[in-house]
């Protein structure tokens, strides 16, 4: 390997373990049938010219098993945060009470797992994409230190390396997908 060149592949796997973690709270809000405040942590709400974690603009509340209450602290973000859980794909219709948005969560029919695990996949898909944005990071990494006079052979071996933290990557994706559709599918 080239005496001066050092590609930071800690720096690489760090990425790619930041899109899985990210993946993993996303997986978490995709629940099967049962009521959880973390199924509203992807969601985020247009507030005061920001996006924002629904949980910074009210108080989220599980009241029973098979309902999500959240207490809009601001009247004026009531609309927004309604709009925000119909936009995001969880497939539930919130009822409005003054400021209290409640969400009763639906009994999961074929149907409606099916269409569950098809949002997992695009979870994944957009878990693929960073880890591939990272990848190619590392790449041009690569080319930038051959046009400094880096060597044919070393960059093959570094891109080889990066090309496996790569698929070990991508595996893992596939791996926390498939059991996530077995959970989804699971009845």
């Amino acid at each position: 390997m080239s005496d001066d060149f050092m590609l930071d592949t800690d720096d690489l796997e760090r990425r790619m373990d930041g899109a899985m973690a990210n993946l993993r709270t996303e997986f978490s809000s995709l629940r099967t049938g049962r009521a959880s405040a973390s199924m509203l942590e992807p969601v985020m709400v247009d507030a005061y010219g920001a996006m924002t974690p629904i949980n910074q603009v009210g108080t989220v509340n599980v009241p029973e098993s098979r309902m999500v209450t959240i207490n809009v602290w601001d009247k004026g973000l009531v609309g927004k945060v309604e709009k925000a859980i119909r936009e995001s794909g969880l497939g539930i219709n919130p009822q409005l009470n003054g400021t209290i948005i409640m969400l009763p969560i639906p009994e999961l029919n074929e149907e409606r797992r099916r269409e569950l695990t098809k949002v997992a996949g695009s979870y994944a898909e957009n878990a693929r994409i960073s880890v591939r944005n990272v990848r190619r990071d590392g790449m041009d990494q690569i080319k930038k230190a051959k046009g400094e006079g880096m060597s044919e052979d070393d960059q093959k071996i570094w891109e080889g390396e990066v090309q496996e933290i790569t698929d070990r990557a991508i595996k893992t994706i596939d791996e926390m997908l498939e059991t996530k559709q077995g959970e989804i599918m699971q009845v």
